[in-house]
């Protein structure tokens, strides 16, 4: 079920209402919310709910063994059982025929002679994100930093919560566990900024993102047949596209989570206003790389062991952030290029020469901080050429491409797959985006609004929902499913 579709728009409401109705009891409310997890989950593919209801098992069992387990190796081998078992199930659905396809090549590469071959699997939604969010209920546990929970139902309402159930944020069982044992009471205006905020994610989603995808699609899909500004171009958009769609997700898991009385962390903080690949990355997928910082780069020895190895874990951290984005040599290399980078950012911090005045000056200016913005966002965007392209010789024929300064006509121009009018939505939606985020990260615009006369702020809302429905992109063409679904 699509937050973005029809049936949302009908289950919602009426989700919303029952659970308010019944939310004084703390024991229906959590039966009511896990069974319409499971339904929201089971509308895609009910055969692999039962993959969550599994590892839903496995976790609570095993988190509570572990306390009870005399020795250290006891609860070492119980921590292993939920890794293989939560990480077996998501290497053999996400990268069963990525292993098989890398062997057959890797031995025909030595001489051998294998034919290529698929087993026909189906990824199932969300599974990259609910393992991550189950696995890190047990690591604490093991780590002594959380105590088991000794009811199931907060547990497994906690792995299934719908509303961040398949693309997060990625939360943590510290934070978002506790939740399910408070009771609260109907608070109109959490359930107004709420709203607001689901308002927005899908402002992003349907009107920017989903516009733009009709661009980058036709242009990505077919490579060759363009070049110049026409690849420039749908990178570009291609970057606001995938920024819209995930944080229009987040910003509407958050919102609905809000309205229910629950709090998901923030995932997203203008990451296009980074001046750094270092600050990017802690504006961008909080969840994932803030979990990537504590249960891989950490364990790895973090900066404890000396500047090489705090290199390669940089390194071999982004790699694996590339991996679990997808079963390809393409997001491996995304994953290198921020690695890179990072390791580049580091190494440069380092030396001496970077803490002069001068160069201290010129980052704090106007100019510098302006500069540095800009690159950073080459850099990302460029690393979105593999993030995005079908394949790695795709990838290669939009970088050779770019590099083609063919001047692009007006008939070119709206000819790869927006018309005019459709262009300029595009751009003045992205512009008001972009415009607004500098206004919040100065003033704080939800602070500001709520300060407005009520009159205000309910025109306010009219329009955006005017905006959305009038603007919305819809139709068979139009694309529904949310990017990071897929993941």
């Amino acid at each position: 079920m699509l937050f973005n579709s029809f049936d949302f728009a009908v289950f919602f409401p009426i989700f919303f209402v029952l659970y308010w109705v019944v939310h004084k009891h703390l024991t229906i409310r959590n039966v009511f919310l896990l069974l319409s997890s499971y339904v929201f989950y089971a509308w895609w593919d009910w055969r692999f709910l039962f993959l969550i209801i599994f590892s839903s098992i496995v976790d609570f069992v095993v988190g509570g063994q572990i306390v009870k387990a005399k020795t250290k190796s006891a609860k070492r081998t119980l921590l292993i059982i939920s890794l293989l078992t939560n990480l077996g199930l998501l290497a053999y659905f996400k990268y069963a025929n990525f292993f098989i396809d890398s062997f057959i090549n890797s031995f025909n590469f030595l001489g051998g002679n294998l034919d290529s071959f698929a087993l026909q699997i189906i990824l199932p939604v969300g599974i990259s994100f609910y393992t991550f969010q189950t696995l890190s209920y047990t690591i604490d546990i093991y780590r002594g930093r959380l105590q088991p929970v000794k009811e199931w139902l907060p547990f497994f309402t906690f792995v299934a919560f719908f509303p961040q159930l398949v693309a997060g944020p990625i939360e943590r069982a510290s934070h978002l566990l506790p939740q399910f044992y408070k009771k609260y009471n109907f608070d109109y205006d959490r359930v107004k900024s709420g709203l607001l905020l689901a308002l927005f994610g899908l402002f992003k989603k349907m009107v920017i993102a989903d516009r733009l995808a009709v661009l980058v699609n036709q242009v990505y899909n077919n490579p060759t047949d363009y070049s110049g500004f026409e690849l420039i171009i749908a990178t570009v958009f291609f970057a606001f596209q995938i920024y819209c769609d995930f944080s229009g997700y987040s910003d509407i898991a958050i919102g609905i989570s809000r309205t229910l009385g629950f709090d998901l962390m923030k995932n997203f903080k203008s990451p296009y206003f980074s001046r750094s690949i270092t600050e990017f990355w802690r504006r961008w997928h909080i969840s994932l790389s803030t979990w990537f910082r504590d249960y891989v780069y950490i364990p790895l020895g973090g900066s404890r062991k000396g500047n090489y190895r705090t290199y390669a874990n940089l390194f071999i951290v982004f790699l694996v952030s590339g991996l679990w984005h997808g079963a390809a040599i393409t997001f491996i290399i995304w994953g290198a290029v921020h690695g890179i980078f990072i390791v580049f950012e580091k190494i440069l911090k380092e030396q001496s020469w970077t803490q002069e005045d001068a160069v201290a000056k010129f980052n704090s200016s106007y100019f510098g901080q302006a500069w540095w913005m800009l690159f950073t966002f080459v850099v990302v965007t460029f690393a979105w050429i593999f993030f995005r392209a079908n394949s790695f010789s795709d990838a290669l024929t939009v970088i050779s491409g770019s590099l083609e300064m063919k001047a692009i006509t007006k008939e070119r121009l709206f000819g790869l797959g927006l018309v005019e009018a459709e262009l300029k939505v595009a751009l003045v939606a992205i512009l008001l985006l972009l415009l607004f985020e500098a206004f919040h990260n100065k003033f704080g615009a939800l602070k500001v609004f709520n300060r407005q006369f009520i009159l205000v702020r309910w025109v306010f809302y009219f329009i955006a929902i005017f905006v959305i429905i009038i603007f919305g992109m819809y139709g068979e063409n139009a694309p529904k499913e949310f990017i990071y679904f897929q993941f």
